[in-house]
């Protein structure tokens, strides 16, 4: 193949059923017909070797335009049915917008299983029993606090992968306490959706930790123009090591100073989900003249009284510099994607 060929690249059209997405998608997996788009892009044709193309925001906001190539997606969705031990013949459910990978990829892992995902997105009526599915956190915690039909359907899976976001382990021991068979998923649309499942990577996946707690992934499943030299694709994740398995600590650019210290909006979080596990919260920052970068607090379902134990909380696990300059209650959190805290529109919200 010449090494500069293009393909031409077309927009998934939204009046296509399931069925009919996933024979395109088949198709642009085994280059019979154009790559697919799952959202408008900004060209017209792209590699050869790109089978889709999906736009992402991730955490930063910023979008951005992942090329993954058939071998990638293939890649993933192989080792990811190996993984749970799903066979030929088995079922998936889609809960998740097919504008994003995690969707996607429940229709690839069903190609590979020879099914159709049990489509569930604005589904009305009783859902279901299926094998497996995938969801983000928010899904998990609506089943546990009200959702009976989802939590009927997750409880009769054979696995629940949960990613997409942080998955504290609050909510992860009630969701097992009620019968739920879950997987953590880490990974990113730039490595093909989750490749790294309950800390360990998949097959055919390798990562490292770097001297600043960068996370790095190897692998067929990464998009190919974002590997390096050397191999591997630096994410914008920090991490750890707990007995061998992946731990994510949270995104790098999450660190903020303010006072003159560094603090971790995400082990702000982590902190205060553990404390008060019915609670959501989320912490960011805000330019300010006096501290350099306030910490702000969203709270979800939750009054002014609450205020005064987290900052003693908060003091105790993270030290003064991490408590909190201004509280807000809100109804709900802004979410990007599929399911992260959108910080900046938190901010847009003060700053009004």
């Amino acid at each position: 193949m010449e090494q500069n060929a293009q393909r031409e690249v077309r927009t998934v059209d939204s009046t296509w059923n399931l069925g009919e997405l996933m024979a395109r998608i088949a198709k642009a997996l085994v280059s019979d017909g154009p790559a697919l788009a799952l959202s408008s892009i900004s060209v017209e044709t792209v590699p050869a070797r790109t089978a889709l193309v999906v736009t992402t925001t991730g955490s930063s906001g910023q979008a951005k335009e992942i090329g993954l190539s058939a071998s990638a997606l293939l890649t993933s969705a192989k080792a990811s049915n190996k993984f749970i031990g799903a066979e030929f013949g088995n079922t998936w459910s889609l809960l998740l917008p097919l504008n994003h990978i995690a969707g996607i990829n429940v229709l690839i892992r069903s190609l590979e299983l020879g099914t159709t995902p049990a489509n569930l997105i604005g589904y009305k009526g009783k859902f279901p029993k299926v094998d497996f599915t995938a969801i983000v956190p928010t899904q998990l915690f609506r089943a546990l606090n009200g959702d009976s039909n989802l939590l009927e359907h997750l409880q009769g899976a054979k696995a629940v992968l949960v990613g997409g976001a942080a998955l504290t382990s609050t909510l992860r021991r009630e969701a097992e306490s009620a019968g739920i068979k879950v997987i953590e998923t880490y990974g990113s649309t730039e490595t093909s959706g989750g490749c790294i499942y309950d800390g360990a990577p998949l097959e055919g996946v390798e990562f490292a930790i770097g001297p600043d707690k960068r996370i790095a992934i190897k692998g067929k499943v990464v998009a190919h123009e974002l590997i390096e030299e050397d191999g591997w694709y630096y994410t914008s994740d920090a991490g750890h090591l707990d007995n061998g398995k992946l731990i994510v600590d949270g995104r790098i650019d999450d660190i903020v100073i303010s006072g003159g210290e560094n603090v971790s909006l995400t082990a702000i979080e982590r902190v205060i989900s553990q404390s008060f596990p019915d609670i959501q919260a989320a912490a960011f920052a805000v330019a300010d003249s006096e501290w350099g970068q306030a910490i702000h607090l969203a709270l979800v379902a939750s009054d002014a009284s609450i205020e005064e134990k987290i900052q003693e909380v908060l003091a105790r696990e993270l030290g003064s510099a991490s408590k909190v300059k201004r509280f807000h209650h809100i109804a709900e959190l802004p979410l990007i994607g599929i399911g992260k805290v959108d910080r900046r529109a938190l901010m847009e919200m003060v700053n009004e």
